[in-house]
């Protein structure tokens, strides 16, 4: 849209801000959910089993449908089917805001998923493609700096509207959609599109594999990796033994990629324009930029996922103040928004990713040493800022990096496959960061009640109640004399979760920083 040392106009700024606020509504539809939970379990009268789908639904498909809608915007426009999917998360948002039943919500839940999908990948492909040069390292410090930012506010968010009604979580999606679709209509031009098909055959190959891997990374701790723990119930149909839904999942998602694979791979030899391109991967920048991406995801989010159980149940903070906790994260984030803008002549779209992975490292590094069952505000304040302003300079250069060589007319392709990559190795890492937070509690607190003295039976009940309540029981605990040591005794534990769980995710950051130094400088920024 202009050459290497045009300054773009003031519109396509414009735009840009129309295009990240997209994107800050679908992460904060991820995160939000997690603090309203509670108050739609009370309205609905809904099992502990639908409220995981209401949670879990939307990640799913969003996961799912990543590639096939990067191929759609190749085909019809990155803006177009931008718009579409604001239209759908925006219908849908409507539909979980009035939905009278728990089944309706999940229903909502899972056509969000849809409507997101098409946001993300559409979103990159706009801004890579509407800017180019040191132009282009600053748009995507705005745009990455504003999935920090969302990451963190949506439990903040979630916390205040549940004040009023869990309903306005998602109410408060319809005016930001329609402003939204004004500003992208009037500062961002047309996208072209392309003639050509969508194999549909790939796409049905793509969705099942990305679900259910997504699926198997998300609920494995609940349903057991192995044999089943708990039991699947979907409508009447109840799955209560043997190889668990998680383990057939996986396998049948690496199956369904497999052959997914071998497909595109051999529609790309006979040149029969394949949903997913392999020969990108040929791109060096772009194969491993992508490696890079989904390590970052292992190590960046996870931790979002266990903090507020920590601060609410621990700590002894209202839903508010935990969201106000995170604050300081997207402070931090845009904070290396604008550092990004002064930076970009002078230190390359790679470098800064590294810089990003090493702050966002010493972040965690700080939160696991702040650890503690009394922590007070201003340490977890401190390490979410330093933590924040790496999110901001790590999320938006990878994209950078991964992007910057992908030919113009394989942008949403290459977005969707970095989309891909950053949700599956998010979903990953909570998968893994939940597994190491439980078992550290469940652990931790066993070993300091028996060290109390209470007998085997009352030890292993104590743990079952405080682990599968997610510490939630904790404050109850508390409020009576008796139970009281048991009270501090799951704080303390709870802590060296956090501890643990921080230190892992800074030891992740890390190694995605090594494996930076494979990463070959991209032709173009």
């Amino acid at each position: 849209m202009q050459t290497q040392t045009e300054t773009p106009p003031l519109r396509l700024w414009l735009g840009l801000i129309a295009v990240s606020l997209g994107v800050a509504l679908i992460v904060v539809d991820l995160t939000i959910v997690n603090v309203i939970i509670a108050p739609i379990v009370d309205d609905l009268g809904i099992t502990s089993i639908q409220a995981q789908w209401i949670q879990e639904s939307y990640a799913i498909v969003f996961a799912a449908l990543l590639l096939l809608t990067g191929r759609l915007s190749d085909l019809y426009g990155a803006r177009k089917l931008f718009l579409i999917g604001l239209v759908v998360f925006g219908a849908t948002s409507l539909l979980a805001a009035l939905a009278p039943s728990g089944g309706l919500l999940i229903a909502a839940r899972f056509l969000q998923g849809i409507g997101g999908a098409m946001i993300l990948p559409t979103s990159l492909a706009l801004v890579n493609a509407a800017f180019t040069g040191k132009a282009r390292g600053q748009a995507f410090a705005i745009w990455g700096s504003t999935i920090g930012a969302a990451a963190a506010v949506g439990p903040l968010l979630g916390g205040w509207l549940a004040d009023f009604s869990w309903r306005w979580a998602f109410g408060v999606n319809i005016p930001a959609v329609a402003l939204i679709m004004v500003a992208v209509l009037i500062y961002l031009p047309a996208s072209p599109s392309s003639v050509g098909r969508v194999d549909w055959l790939g796409a049905v190959l793509s969705a099942l594999g990305l679900g259910l891997l997504a699926f198997g990374l998300i609920e494995g701790r609940h349903y057991g990796w192995l044999t089943v723990t708990e039991p699947l119930e979907i409508g009447e149909f109840a799955w209560r033994s043997g190889p668990s839904p998680v383990l057939v999942a996986l396998v049948g998602a690496l199956a369904a990629l497999a052959v997914f694979w071998r497909r595109q791979a051999m529609l790309g030899r006979a040149d029969r324009e394949p949903l997913l391109d392999v020969r990108l991967f040929s791109i060096d920048s772009f194969r491993k930029g992508n490696v890079v991406t989904l390590i970052v995801g292992l190590g960046e989010f996870g931790i979002i996922a266990v903090l507020p159980l920590w601060m609410q149940f621990a700590l002894d903070y209202s839903a508010l103040q935990a969201g106000l906790a995170l604050v300081p994260l997207a402070i931090g984030s845009f904070v290396a928004s604008g550092a990004s803008f002064s930076l970009t002549a002078s230190v390359s779209a790679l470098g800064q990713v590294r810089i990003g992975l090493l702050l966002e490292a010493l972040g965690l590094a700080m939160l696991g040493l702040f650890a503690a069952a009394d922590s007070s505000w201003w340490s977890i304040a401190l390490a979410l800022f330093v933590y924040g302003i790496g999110v901001g300079f790590a999320t938006a250069q990878v994209t950078n990096v991964v992007l910057a060589d992908v030919p113009g007319e394989s942008a949403g392709q290459g977005s969707g496959i970095q989309s891909a990559a950053r949700e599956l190795g998010s979903a990953l890492g909570i998968a893994v960061l939940t597994t190491v937070f439980f078992s550290t509690l469940g652990t931790g607190l066993r070993d300091r009640l028996t060290d109390a003295g209470l007998s085997e039976p009352e030890v292993a009940a104590l743990d079952a109640t405080v682990t599968d309540s997610a510490g939630s029981v904790i404050p109850a605990l508390a409020a009576d004399p008796a139970s009281l040591p048991v009270a501090e005794a799951a704080r303390e534990a709870m802590a060296a979760g956090i501890e643990i769980s921080s230190y892992l995710c800074a030891g992740l950051l890390v190694l995605a920083l090594a494996t930076t130094a494979f990463v070959k400088p991209a032709r173009k920024v």
